[in-house]
């Protein structure tokens, strides 16, 4: 009887093997005071992990905190308030289409069996939870959506930062719908659900092993920065950005230098901070000996976090170094995409890996996001926040990590059964599935999402006007600016001009008033 206080993540597991026990045939009426303690414990289990789920999936959305401050930061200050709505309604239209429809096609009906290509429509609306009481693990069930519900926000808002200053409203509230309703939700079904083709925990994996995405460098990542990709190239670049107004290209293209470094800085250090819910969070329960996997992920994370950050900034300044002649300088944009570069490519080995190849991971990743971002420039791409060199390209760098230094007792703890290593543990298998698994998230978001944007752009409902563009979004869209300076006008120096005298003497005569004095708006006074 003993056994049954020993607490596994399978609330299934734990009622069966305590309605065996407390049966009368099991010896109920000997052991009575014990199976009502057993009980306490599986529902005690139970709260534990929803609050688990809760806590992971509140930190998860915490990163749309991030995400915002980065995109504020990251454009001019004419476009302040249309990029912090888009973010908002990231969010809120995210959330309308991933309850509507998206959950339903990622997860389907918990009865169906086999594989398939997409969820069910029987959990549209979450009409299959909404039913059932409490004691039929209901908690459970609406918990994990709002973890996942988190998830599906952030793969839609990897888009916004890259396509900022000049698209639409209405493109933007139809990508997002489209990207958390149809085109994530399936690849969370392949790769996430238990009855997905390159799922690693159905009965009869692709390739024996499946694809090992722990966290989302592919399903999240990948996703989020291919779509980026294909709104950004259907957009095209920003005005004068690589073309002058003739539409003659540049010969050096045009910096768009950001409104707030400060705020870049916030929010890339809320999205650090949210991935601690993002990746530990990920291994769904914290009893039942998941506590270990959740611990190694943060390791893992906070790693390649810091790897990341430093070998962007030192191999872009070597790079300075080298072509401005032995000048030595460091860059702060390389050191924060850097940081974000090395979380992305952890995302997906964070619960696999050992740490040691965390570090190597995340350098790694400093350089595949410098090649990625001097790539789109040389293509003529306007990625605002470069966003799809850090999600996209370090999210295929991320899964092929994986199928090299995915080890055996990280992976045995986070897949239990599983049997197929990492090619630095003489594995070969998930090195491939890994590959496929790549191939078939850009494939299935390229398919959905190229015709989409070709169809908003062929009916200019994509980009914004040139002269809304020229003079800014806030002003012609929001009511006005985000931020609410006043300069001095010819007026506004003649006023002050003129009370000059009034303030000298109010000054008794110091010497040093008419060199400190300088010319500021002021409002009218009255003597």
């Amino acid at each position: 009887m003993t056994s049954l206080l020993h607490v596994t993540s399978s609330r299934v597991l734990q009622e069966s093997a305590l309605a065996t026990a407390c049966s009368p045939s099991g010896g109920a009426s000997e052991n009575a005071a014990l199976c009502e303690l057993a009980a306490y414990v599986v529902q005690l289990n139970e709260g534990i992990n929803v609050f688990f789920l809760l806590f992971a999936g509140a930190l998860v959305f915490s990163m749309q905190i991030g995400f915002t401050m980065l995109c504020a930061g990251s454009v001019s200050e004419k476009n302040v308030k249309n990029i912090v709505l888009k973010n908002l309604l990231d969010a809120c239209g995210g959330t309308i289409g991933f309850w509507a429809i998206g959950y339903g096609l990622a997860y389907g009906d918990s009865t169906s069996i086999g594989k398939s290509f997409i969820g069910s429509y029987r959990n549209f609306f979450l009409v299959e939870y909404t039913g059932q009481p409490p004691s039929d693990n209901g908690g459970v069930n609406f918990m994990t959506f709002f973890f996942n519900w988190a998830f599906a926000c952030s793969s839609a808002t990897i888009v916004a930062g890259a396509i900022a200053e000049r698209c639409k409203m209405v493109a933007y509230l139809c990508y997002s719908f489209m990207v958390t309703g149809l085109v994530y939700p399936v690849v969370v079904h392949w790769i996430w659900s238990h009855h997905g083709y390159l799922s690693p925990r159905t009965l009869d994996p692709f390739l024996g092993t499946g694809v090992i995405d722990f966290s989302g460098s592919g399903v999240v990542h990948i996703t989020g920065g291919t779509t980026a990709l294909i709104a950004a190239w259907f957009l095209g670049p920003r005005i004068g950005r690589f073309y002058d107004t003739d539409g003659t290209p540049l010969a050096i293209p045009s910096p768009f230098p950001p409104n707030s470094v400060a705020l870049q800085m916030l929010g890339t250090f809320i999205l650090w901070f949210g991935w601690y819910g993002f990746n530990p969070g990920s291994a769904q329960n914290i009893t039942g000996g998941k506590d270990y996997t959740a611990a190694i992920a943060a390791i893992s994370s906070t790693l390649g976090a810091a790897s990341g950050s430093l070998s962007c900034m030192l191999v872009q300044s070597f790079i300075d170094y080298y072509y401005n002649g032995g000048e030595v300088t460091y860059d702060l944009n390389c050191a924060m995409n850097g940081l974000l570069s090395g979380l992305v490519s952890n995302t997906a080995g964070c619960a696999v890996n050992e740490p040691w190849a965390a570090v190597i991971i995340g350098a790694i990743a400093g350089p595949v996001y410098i090649a990625g971002s001097a790539l789109l420039i040389k293509l003529r791409i306007d990625d605002v926040v470069d966003a799809i060199p850090v999600h996209l390209c370090n999210g295929i760098w991320g899964l092929i990590a994986v199928g090299f230094f995915a080890a055996p007792q990280q992976l045995g703890s986070a897949y239990p059964g599983h049997t197929e290593y990492g090619v630095f543990y003489g594995g070969g298998k998930l090195l491939a599935a890994q590959v496929c698994g790549i191939l078939f998230i850009i494939g299935w978001t390229s398919a959905i999402m190229l015709p989409f944007f070709w169809a908003m752009k062929r009916f200019k409902m994509l980009r914004v006007e040139l002269y809304e563009e020229e003079i800014g979004l806030d002003i012609i869209h929001h009511k006005g600016s985000a931020y609410n300076f006043r300069y001095a006008n010819s007026k506004d120096l003649e006023d002050e001009e003129s009370k000059l005298p009034i303030r000298k003497e109010r000054h008794n005569g110091d010497r040093n008033f008419d060199a400190s004095f300088r010319v500021q708006p002021q409002p009218d006074e009255t003597h």
